[in-house]
């Protein structure tokens, strides 16, 4: 990309700024870094309202809609809850313990697992029933997974380095995450530059990292592709991080005239230096038969349209596949359950630039598909090219969603099948979800654990959507490993990991297939109503503003008021 009418002055004195404190934040004392976060966590408070009622009303509705929810679960929740992963892992540090637990850690015959969440006793009361597991690189021992745990502050750390972070539009905690995986996980002062799709939070950013950004330590800067590309090619710029499409991270790597193609078939990067990258993909949502009840069939469908319509679809995760059994009795009826839960949703628009091409494309490839509550949000209920159709190829991000099925007239059967189609047609490996009945994974448990196993994505949701795995901060987030620059799929690399594991395979995560009390009747026993992230959840804007003063703060006199909202939702 030609850079040449840029006046890059600023661009180059922010560079040397902040490579020049690069030094000093490798020096600052456990102690300091730890009390940094727990002066950020209050100025996060100070600013909620504010970068959740920005992002509300850029995607075009007001900050006390019921959609708002989301914003402050994609904003001040996940950035409080990520920063109190990190403090819960750095103050066991410094009271000379372990980053883990021994007993959190189990070499199975497959491959060492490490517990990760529920992490603390609030996780556990909090998001009752919500587990996660960390399954680790073949060949890694249970010894070896705790002793590389946290190597930045356990005698390995990294040369002082300055990092790109390269905003990502969608979801506002996006940036603010990446920044403090670079500072703390990896040991490296930070320039980021903001997208311009949200480059409105940056005042708001800046106020949060306040005394990152006093100290020299954090920069922010604005502009789109160009200033992008500067910094990028930068001499003073040691590491980028991305978030975006794979189409972003090859116009890094390998620029884009004619010769680009050309660069990345001979593995002629234009920057040697190190690029992690979280890039997205086609993300399934696999629906095992089983002996569903009517209340699970309503359920369900909700937590199917949640992870499709939340954003609008505009994220990186979103289900875009929904993988059905053919020849189960349960198929329609949980399509029409989803074309209510469409049709009941209130108005809103795919916001994010370009959603209108993309969601022209589907039409022009589906006629028929089905247009339900207002003209963006789709459905198309019979996929039958399973190769070459646009919602099998592309990611759409945008509110359509796609239904393929596939045979097996059994749940071992149907997985066997599901998995394959996932694993070998389905571009990315970002995450996956699987849904399935407690009493069939009893029955299967065979079938149930070979598909969990056998899956290839960072994160796989076990009656979870695996969104989820973002937001939570000890859940490493990621794509499944083996990308490459040259084929860069999904991605390279893990953040959101505060207990800093490394050599990550993928995180498991799963939640209970059905919410208190009616979990009793399936198995699952839990606490936890509906999810407050549920795009149905009528009380979601209160609970999530309490859960995330809560996160900041906890207190038990804060948990009435909480749990009466959450219950009520």
């Amino acid at each position: 990309m030609n850079t040449s009418a840029l006046d890059t002055s600023f661009l180059d004195r922010t560079v040397a700024h902040v490579r020049g404190n690069a030094a000093s934040w490798s020096s600052t004392a456990l102690d300091e870094r730890i009390a940094l976060l727990e002066r950020l966590q209050p100025r996060v408070l100070a600013r909620a309202a504010e970068m959740a009622g920005a992002g509300s009303l850029a995607k075009g509705y007001e900050p006390d809609s019921a959609w708002a929810a989301e914003d402050w679960i994609g904003g001040p929740w996940a950035l409080v809850q990520n920063t109190a992963a990190l403090l819960h892992v750095l103050r066991r540090i410094a009271a000379g313990r372990d980053p883990l637990a021994a007993k959190a850690v189990h070499e199975e015959k497959d491959c060492t697992r490490v517990d990760v969440f529920p992490a603390t006793g609030w996780d556990a009361l909090l998001l009752n029933g919500f587990t996660a597991q960390v399954w680790m690189c073949p060949g890694v021992t249970a010894e070896q997974a705790r002793a590389r745990a946290a190597g930045e502050y356990r005698g390995r750390q990294g040369d002082p380095a300055l990092a790109l972070v390269l905003g990502a539009g969608n979801v506002s905690a996006i940036t603010a995450l990446d920044i403090l995986h670079k500072l703390y996980a990896e040991g490296q002062v930070v320039i980021a530059k903001m997208n311009p799709v949200n480059a409105y939070l940056r005042p708001h950013f800046e106020y949060v990292f306040a005394e990152f950004v006093e100290r020299g330590w954090v920069r922010f800067v604005d502009g789109g592709a160009v200033e992008g590309a500067y910094l990028t090619r930068h001499d003073g710029v040691d590491t980028i991080h991305v978030t975006g499409s794979d189409r972003t991270h090859d116009a890094i790597v390998w620029g884009t005239d004619e010769d680009a193609e050309q660069r990345r078939r001979d593995d002629l990067p234009l920057i040697a230096k190190p690029v992690s990258s979280e890039l997205g993909g086609v993300s399934p949502c696999i629906v095992a038969p089983g002996p569903w009840s009517d209340a699970d069939f309503r359920f369900q469908a909700e937590h199917i349209v949640t992870s499709k319509m939340n954003n609008s679809g505009h994220n990186c995760i979103a289900s875009q596949i929904l993988v059905l059994p053919r020849e189960w009795d349960g198929t329609e009826r949980l399509l029409d359950e989803i074309r209510r839960v469409l049709r009941a949703l209130p108005a809103r628009t795919d916001y994010y630039p370009g959603a209108a091409g993309r969601l022209g494309a589907v039409r022009e490839a589906h006629p028929q598909a089905e247009a339900h509550g207002d003209d963006c949000r789709l459905l198309v209920p019979d996929i039958t090219d399973h190769h070459d159709d646009v919602l099998i190829t592309d990611e759409v991000f945008g509110s359509a969603l796609g239904v393929v099925r596939l045979p097996g007239a059994s749940p071992d059967a149907f997985l066997r099948h599901a998995v394959d189609f996932a694993n070998d047609t389905l571009p990315g490996t970002l995450g996956a979800t699987l849904i399935v009945h407690p009493k069939t994974e009893k029955a299967h448990r065979e079938a149930v654990g070979t598909a969990i196993a056998e899956l290839r994505y960072g994160t796989l949701g076990v009656n979870c959507w695996s969104g989820v795995g973002f937001l939570l901060g000890f859940t490493p987030w990621g794509a499944f490993p083996g990308h490459t620059r040259q084929d860069i799929g999904s991605g390279i690399g893990f953040v959101h990991n505060a207990f800093m594991l490394e050599d990550v395979e993928k995180t498991v995560l799963r939640a209970p297939f059905a919410p208190a009390p009616r979990g009793l009747l399936t198995g699952d026993l839990s606490l936890s109503p509906r999810p407050p992230y549920f795009v149905t959840n009528s009380t979601a804007l209160t609970t999530v503003k309490r859960l995330t003063r809560f996160t900041a703060a906890p207190s038990l006199v804060k948990l009435p008021a909480l749990f009466a909202s959450a219950l009520r939702g």
